[in-house]
């Protein structure tokens, strides 16, 4: 294959390699079956191909009888329709042939199937299914490690099948890259069947559990298993079929912001909940949502920890702190004649939002609650640049190639962690060989510097990666490179 696209120019002109955070293979679902079947028999094969036909029941519906279950519309041509990008989305050799096209010298190679099949409600349907996909994965890209590596799926649903499954794929197979779904959807009724597409929508609803904040499962023991295993945690998950990204007719509507909306609900669990705190040595990815999420995130959380940690509650907001006296003269002064008589009425239960009670009863039952006044107790956070070094230090963002906010992770106080992500293999990519000029369009216009460059379409990659697994480049044609830099 030819490598004179622009993008190989410009990689040309580059003082550092180019690693892809996230492009993604399409898997040839015949050969994944015979790894099915190897796996678990013939009898899981049918059991696959059975619960991949109902995730299309949309399509035997009515447009009333859709609209009657509120049934999402599915993914639909999600893929590329050129030949030759087909083609390489299927077949690691000719991936690794054209990286030199796409400007890429090492690439993370993501799942497609894993993309769904890794959470199935099946339980016995999802952990063979991502057993089998580990172990195909694993082979079919042993013969490229040099400028390749697969990435593990590994299911949540709880810690005992995520761990068992992340010794298998690091263990045994020898992957260095694990890809969990940062969060579990589960049915409000835990005896309810699973109804609608795939069985995802269960019967009586469902609540997300974002694992690192008030889940029925301690992931404690999962999150040190990944730094015994020395593999950074990498999320790439959908949140369509959400409250408010659940059309039943635009999928468009629901795929806008669906990874972005993910990922904010697990940073959050991941602060609020202590994960961050309890262990400092690990690292987070969230893939394919963009960083300016996180700049929002970031911002809005040091605003409500100014207001909301708990020494600001109880100086500025407890309502005990309110003066009666002084609050009925006002009234008395200035509220004119709507206030005749009634006074002591709106003094004995002075808030709008809560009426009916005394201001030491809002106070107390609060206080004896249970919950901890302060909300930013598990995170340990002492000041708001404690909470942006965490930010800074532990999660990293993926940002596709044509996404023009990559720029936002280096404008504010704290510089961000964006990584060039092509998504090569999605119906995203329109050129495979235009994924890296399409992210240089950057420096061309003058929103990021060629530092800023580097830190985005090498540094900040290699950082996630080999921070906890020094060795994780080692025989890769990026090795020297990236030793240098950590």
């Amino acid at each position: 294959m030819s490598s004179t696209s622009r993008s190989a120019e410009i990689h040309a002109q580059l003082s550092h390699p180019v690693i892809d955070a996230d492009g993604h293979w399409l898997e040839p679902v015949p050969i994944f079956l015979e790894y099915l079947e190897q796996t678990a028999g013939s009898a899981m094969v049918d059991r696959f191909r059975e619960n991949k036909m109902r995730e299309d029941v949309w399509y035997g519906l009515s447009a009333e009888e859709r609209m009657e279950r509120r049934l999402r519309r599915p993914t639909w041509w999600g893929e590329p329709a050129d030949t030759l990008d087909k083609a390489t989305a299927m077949l690691p050799g000719l991936m690794y042939e054209r990286l030199d096209e796409f400007g890429i010298d090492f690439a993370v190679v993501y799942t497609t199937l894993g993309l769904v099949q890794g959470s199935l409600p099946d339980t016995e349907l999802r952990q063979t299914v991502c057993r089998a996909l580990n172990k195909m994965n694993a082979e079919m890209f042993a013969p490229y490690a040099d400028r390749m590596t697969p990435v593990a799926t590994i299911p949540m649903h709880t810690p005992g099948e995520a761990i068992a499954e992340l010794h298998h794929a690091v263990g045994e197979l020898g992957m260095k890259v694990i890809m969990i779904a940062n969060h579990v959807r589960r049915p409000l009724d835990p005896d309810a069947s699973g109804t609608g597409t795939g069985g995802y929508y269960p019967s009586g609803g469902f609540y997300i559990d974002p694992l690192a904040l008030e889940s029925p499962y301690d992931y404690d023991p999962f999150w040190r298993a990944c730094i015994d295993a020395k593999v950074a945690v990498t999320s790439h998950s959908s949140s369509m079929g959400w409250e408010g990204r659940a059309s039943v007719e635009n999928f468009t509507f629901n795929h806008i912001g669906h990874f972005a909306g993910a990922s904010h609900v697990f940073a959050k669990a991941l602060f609020f909940g202590g994960v961050l705190q309890r262990f400092p040595e690990l690292r987070f990815g969230m893939l394919e949502g963009g960083v300016a999420w996180a700049c929002n995130l970031l911002a809005d959380t040091i605003g409500h920890w100014e207001k909301r940690h708990e020494a600001a509650m109880l100086t500025n907001l407890s309502p005990i702190n309110l003066d009666t006296d002084k609050l009925a003269s006002l009234m008395a002064r200035y509220g004119g004649a709507a206030f005749d008589g009634k006074i002591d009425d709106i003094v004995a239960g002075p808030s709008t939002l809560k009426p009916f009670y005394a201001p030491e009863e809002l106070t107390m039952r609060e206080l004896d609650a249970g919950p901890p006044v302060d909300d930013f107790a598990a995170a340990n956070i002492d000041s708001a640049a404690d909470l942006r070094n965490l930010f800074q230090e532990r999660l990293f963002f993926g940002c596709e190639a044509d996404d023009p906010t990559a720029a936002w992770a280096y404008r504010g106080k704290t510089r961000l962690n964006p990584m060039f992500s092509s998504d090569i293999g999605h119906f995203d990519v329109i050129d495979m060989s235009g994924v890296l000029e399409e992210a240089f369009e950057l420096v061309e216009d003058g929103e990021l510097t060629e530092d800023e460059f580097k830190s985005f379409t090498f540094e900040n990659a290699a950082r996630l990666h080999a921070t906890l697994n020094p060795e994780f480049f080692k025989g890769t044609i990026v090795e020297q490179t990236a030793n240098r830099i950590l």
